[in-house]
């Protein structure tokens, strides 16, 4: 399928980012990790920076989280060469739009969700509209399951980019818990997400993966005695099978710190 027809697909998605309220002032945080990352497409590892910023907030009709990443590292193939990724998510909560409740049991609220997925070194550009279940789980700050559609509008390998794939869907849980203990902050979040197998333009198969990111940081700021839940540190667990498709998979701790702002 040629890119003009995939982006075609992806129009509903565009629509309902377009139509997205700007977000009230929420939260927005630098982060930085360092590790030694797999290369998937030669199976080489090089130790890797990333630096993140991401911004979530709440609008009157629902949320909104994005992040951008920069990754660099001390190889020379082509992979994480300075490289910057950025995901945007904005929802429309049922429950807001219909002014109650609008879940049951333990699920608090559905919404629809928009996204954009975007990699400029491999040139590519998904769009991922679906469904969100809210749940009101005791110790967590919120708790997401994530049904999306994967429409892919990438430019291909005949623009110099990533091969593109077929249309595929996700399925992503989210979270973040924050608790005390022994006079300190804890705070743990992350994703994990299960992406089923595709086929690229070359009919080859891009393999089904998991990828679980979960951190767990504690409140540096107020040990050290200053303002707290602005500085945080810890570590990120990234644990990735086929990474991107491929049959080579990865299990990494990365050192983390986390400014926010």
């Amino acid at each position: 399928m040629n890119l003009t027809a995939r982006s075609l697909r992806g129009l509903s998605t565009v629509l309902l980012l377009l139509a997205a309220p700007a977000a009230a002032a929420g939260q927005a945080e630098f982060q930085l990790q360092l590790g030694k990352l797999v290369n998937p497409f030669t199976d080489t590892r090089h130790g890797t920076t990333i630096v993140t910023f991401q911004h979530a907030a709440q609008w009157s009709g629902g949320d909104h989280f994005m992040f951008f990443d920069y990754a660099a590292d001390g190889g020379n193939d082509g992979f994480n060469e300075k490289d910057l990724y950025g995901e945007w998510y904005p929802s429309l909560s049922l429950g807001k739009i219909a002014g109650g409740r609008a879940g049951f049991g333990p699920i608090r609220d559905f919404a629809l969700l928009g996204g954009v997925n975007y990699g400029s070194q491999a040139k590519v550009l998904k769009y991922t509209p679906g469904l969100r279940a809210s749940w009101d789980i005791p110790g967590f700050a919120f708790l997401n399951t994530d049904f999306a559609r994967i429409v892919d509008a990438s430019s291909g390998v005949d623009n110099g980019g990533a091969p593109a794939t077929d249309d595929g869907w996700m399925f992503d849980v989210n979270w973040l818990a924050t608790w005390e203990m022994l006079g300190q902050t804890f705070t743990f979040t992350g994703h994990a997400e299960y992406i089923p197998a595709v086929t690229n333009e070359f009919g080859d198969e891009v393999r089904a993966w998991i990828l679980a990111q979960p951190q767990l940081t504690v409140d540096v700021g107020r040990i050290l005695g200053g303002e707290g839940g602005r500085l945080m540190s810890g570590i990120e667990y990234q644990y990735w099978r086929n990474k991107l498709g491929t049959d080579v998979s990865e299990s990494v701790v990365q050192f983390l710190v986390v400014w926010r702002l």
